[in-house]
């Protein structure tokens, strides 16, 4: 791991050398921060308002699991299969991005574009979902919403994945229950300093700006989707997969050199 800079200047001057940089074999935490902030608000985007396109959150697998066992007990077939299928897709793109990873690492040639790689097959699948969406799915009705949500539970499952690979298990960002606990021990750490100053615990500042950025990202990106996807449907996916590929796709047609970050 390198050190915990920022991003330097002059990627912000270089478009396409700053999305090299977000995606780079080569990390930094400054860059982890970047790419975590901005897939945590792709990640928000496509859970809010995917429940406007397809009527469901597509990153919960705590509640599907859940369903797993109401499905059980109440006898109710098709919410056990709508929800073993949910998480069954959300580990099928979890390990997609491990075997793209792992794969481009063993081949020397490939070894810069391993992140890359998981992240474009998202942006193609959210192409594809947009386009799909925008027409096969509501003729096919029932069914055709059903394998769209299966979709996005997939790709919900390949970025997580990813980021986690990325940041060394550090970062997560399509869902914000650990998150959230780990908001509430830091807050707990600052009361109980307040009643016993000296006691020497500390609350982890770092930690806790990391995650309200990725929270806040989420937000801003559930808000977004929530809007974009309640106005003009599945196509609103359109932009998210665009914005995908404009940060995986440089690593493809570098000619030169990436710089480290």
């Amino acid at each position: 791991m390198m050190g915990t800079r920022p991003l330097r200047n002059r990627h912000l001057r270089h478009p396409v050398e700053a999305a090299r940089a977000l995606v780079s074999h080569r990390r930094s935490r400054g860059a982890d921060l970047a790419l975590a902030t901005f897939l945590a608000g792709i990640a928000g985007c496509a859970n809010a308002g995917g429940f406007f396109a397809v009527g469901q959150y597509t990153s919960h697998m705590t509640g599907y699991l859940s369903q797993v066992a109401d499905g059980l007990v109440l006898m109710n077939l098709r919410m056990l299969g709508i929800s073993i299928g949910a998480i069954l897709c959300f580990m099928l793109g979890a390990a997609t991005s491990a075997v793209l990873i792992n794969w481009a690492r063993e081949r020397h040639r490939q070894r810069r574009r391993q992140y890359a790689l998981p992240l474009t097959v998202e942006g193609v699948l959210l192409l594809l979902f947009a386009t799909f969406g925008s027409g096969a799915a509501r003729e096919a009705g029932e069914p055709g919403l059903l394998a769209a949500m299966l979709m996005l539970c997939f790709v919900m499952g390949l970025q997580n994945a990813t980021i986690t690979k990325i940041s060394g298990a550090r970062i997560r960002t399509t869902h914000a229950t650990g998150m959230i606990t780990d908001v509430g021990i830091e807050a707990g750490r600052a009361a109980y300093r307040l009643i016993a100053p000296g006691s020497g615990v500390r609350v982890n500042g770092a930690n806790l700006r990391m995650l309200l950025r990725i929270l806040g990202a989420f937000l801003a990106g559930g808000i977004a989707g929530a809007v974009g996807f309640g106005r003009f449907g599945f196509v609103f996916a359109m932009p998210l997969g665009l914005l995908l590929l404009a940060i995986s796709l440089p690593m493809f047609f570098a000619g030169r050199r990436i710089a480290r970050v």
